[in-house]
């Protein structure tokens, strides 16, 4: 895993995924975002990928920064159109799927976990980035 910092785009997967939004159609943007986060809540228990991982990850800070309250996107690692002013359009099942996404991620049996409990100085603030995405998101499931 190229991974240079915590941050939901701070990653090379999660890089060349925001890449593949940037190129589709907006409708393919929420078809690619809910791929994403699905794919993690229809992964049952086996052990999860790190790759899926992160990719879902994206998608969940994505999501959370078009909620309102939502943390704003600025690092250059995430899809050019969202710098740039653009939104995607999100359904209102999409948060709840993605807080469900989120805990199976931070939970057992996935690798992501493993990877960052392995790097235990940074390991906290891994957690934390995600619990932030997942606390906007959370929010807006339960309106």
């Amino acid at each position: 895993m190229g991974t240079w910092d915590v941050g939901p785009f701070d990653n090379d997967t999660a890089a060349d995924w925001c890449g593949d939004l940037d190129e589709a159609t907006p409708d393919q943007r929420t078809a690619l975002i809910r791929g994403a986060l699905s794919r993690i809540v229809e992964h049952g228990d086996d052990y999860l990928d790190s790759d899926v991982a992160v990719e879902a990850i994206a998608a969940a800070a994505i999501v959370a920064s078009q909620l309102p309250d939502g943390p704003a996107i600025s690092t250059p690692y995430a899809p050019d159109f969202l710098l740039e002013g653009g939104t995607v359009e999100v359904a209102p099942d999409i948060p709840a799927i993605a807080v469900r996404a989120l805990d199976r991620i931070v939970g057992e049996n996935s690798e992501w976990r493993e990877l960052w409990e392995d790097a235990a100085e940074s390991y906290p603030q891994a957690l934390a980035s995600v619990q932030t995405i997942r606390v906007v998101l959370e929010r807006e499931s339960n309106r």
